[in-house]
């Protein structure tokens, strides 16, 4: 690979795989390697730059390989590390990047390490504490997991220990150097086999307040990114990425680190970003907005400006596997649907880099109505309802019935609607006007055009209810008002999310409808 500094990730298009859901190879109903690489040439037809792939290692999956019992290893129902290294090599050859996931702040409860500490070897590698009240049987403190409950879980001979979400999920104690040195070589084993960067899972965990304090409020679950936690967003993470950041530049072609990282403030969220620290961090402002003109407007506005204090680029996500699906967060059925189309012309249209989660290049869906026995989230009944399965079911390949072409078999591991067999790849692949096409438009657009990508971006007047920009001789308008507008202004159409008319004026935009259009206006300035 180049040693060029590509600067690649600063406007990449990220593609997610889910790897249990994406496609399965060998029959058994679970995603796997072998069957990403099998669907490599659909995404490097679909147009994006690199695919970030959720943990595929050694994993007793308690919370979907989130739980880490080997760090170098693949779980054997996702594959072997010869299929890890064949799909990075297909990957290259198809000219899309490979990006890990990496959880730095817990393993699984039964990684050799845990193992140890639960027998009292090393325990100072995991935060165990003694617990309060006459006999210890208090919880150290009063923190709360994110997945519900105490954060603390007492092992038999008396003490405790932390795990900010799954019991199964003990956190490190990252003031403990041989900590520090098991992930540094961690990092380098996978950039060695050639993966292009990491996305680093609760990139604002890993270092505590000192002493552990108490919160002092409840439910602490819902202040995560509101507020400041002694359990997240410390400054110590810092030193921590820098160390990482110094790692990756050692390595050729530009490899990148993504944070996936909750701030109680967008300054505070940049400083993830900072020019010696990570490549990205993921805007969950931007993914959490309404679909709203003034609300999307202003953290568009908050987004870049603050990005651009640290010279980083901003990025951009409507779903990913944590969250419902945004065709049902915007509403559902047809207007879902049609808010999502527009919703991803707007956000490919906007400088920096952006993600596409599998499936809503196909409009999926959220899927609402799993049966509760297949249910595997740990998540769920935490406060957030049925929890996070419904935006993993698997994808939808081909053919009239489920699953879909998923696999060779029959089998999925969780079951797919009847109703998707109007929203496979084949059929939409077939279909000029489906989102799929839409998407393999606008991205092939997007990368052609000089104008998209990194860059600025200037504000023009628009109707009520409209977002509209200029970037150079590119202009993007999204009309969220409700009723169809009257933009005032001609020129050549390059896309739009659904159909639109031209008066004696110029373009009239349907509500939930976004448009690209060439302005013959090189400058980009408003007009």
């Amino acid at each position: 690979m180049t040693t060029t500094l590509t600067r690649w990730w600063r406007d990449a298009v990220i593609y997610q795989v889910y790897v249990r859901s994406f496609a399965d190879a060998n029959g058994d109903g679970v995603g796997d390697l072998p069957g990403i690489r099998s669907r490599l040439p659909y995404l490097a037809e679909l147009g994006v730059d690199a695919l970030w792939i959720t943990p595929f290692y050694t994993s007793p999956m308690a919370d979907g390989g989130y739980d880490v019992a080997d760090y170098r290893d693949v779980d054997p129902s996702f594959g072997t590390l010869q299929d890890a290294a064949g799909l990075i090599g297909d990957a290259h050859r198809l000219g899309l990047r490979v990006i890990a996931d990496v959880v730095p702040n817990h393993t699984s409860d039964r990684h050799p390490w845990f193992q140890k500490a639960l027998g009292g070897t090393d325990r100072d590698r995991y935060l165990f504490r003694p617990g309060r009240g006459a006999d210890g049987e208090l919880p150290p403190n009063d923190w709360e997991s994110v997945f519900g409950g105490p954060a603390w879980t007492r092992v038999e001979d008396g003490e405790w220990y932390l795990h900010l979400f799954a019991k199964e999920q003990p956190d490190l104690n990252w003031d403990n150097p041989a900590v520090r040195a098991e992930f540094e070589e961690i990092l380098r084993f996978w950039l060695d086999l050639g993966v292009d960067g990491f996305r680093i899972d609760v990139a604002h965990g890993m270092v505590k307040a000192e002493g552990l304090p108490d919160v002092g409020y409840t439910p602490q679950a819902k202040l995560l990114g509101r507020a400041e936690l002694p359990y997240f967003d410390q400054d110590g993470v810092h030193e921590i990425h820098r160390s990482w950041r110094r790692l990756l530049d050692s390595y050729p072609g530009e490899r990148i680190g993504v944070a996936e990282a909750w701030a109680p403030t967008e300054a505070r969220l940049a400083a993830y970003v900072r020019p010696d620290e990570l490549h990205q961090a993921f805007n969950f402002h931007y993914l959490t907005s309404a679909w709203d003109a003034e609300e999307l407007r202003t953290v568009i506005d908050e987004s870049l400006e603050t990005a651009d204090l640290v010279g980083a680029p901003t990025t951009w996500v409507l779903s990913n596997h944590d969250v419902q699906r945004h065709v049902t967060r915007y509403g559902g059925g047809e207007t879902g649907l049609r808010r999502a189309r527009a919703a991803a012309l707007l956000m490919l249209a906007l400088p920096g880099s952006a993600y596409v989660y599998q499936g809503e290049e196909l409009g999926l869906p959220e899927v609402l109505d799993l049966p509760e026995e297949l249910l595997q989230d740990p998540q769920r009944g935490s406060g957030e309802g049925r929890g996070r399965d419904g935006c993993r079911v698997p994808l939808p390949w081909s053919g009239s019935e489920p699953p879909f072409g998923f696999g060779p078999s029959e089998l999925s591991w969780l079951p797919q609607p009847e109703g998707w067999r109007d929203l496979t790849v084949a059929a939409e692949a077939a279909d000029p006007a489906s989102t799929l096409s839409l998407y393999r438009d606008a991205l092939r657009i997007r990368r052609a055009h000089p104008a998209l990508g990194d860059g600025d971006l200037h504000w023009t007047t628009g109707p009520d209810g409209t977002l509209v920009f200029t970037r150079g001789d590119f202009a993007c308008a999204v009309n969220l008002s409700g009723e169809p507008v009257n933009l005032g202004v001609d020129g050549e159409v390059l896309l739009a999310s659904g159909p639109i008319q031209r008066d004696g004026s110029g373009f009239v935009l349907p509500p939930d409808t976004a448009l690209w259009w060439q302005t013959g206006n090189p400058s980009g300035e408003a007009q």
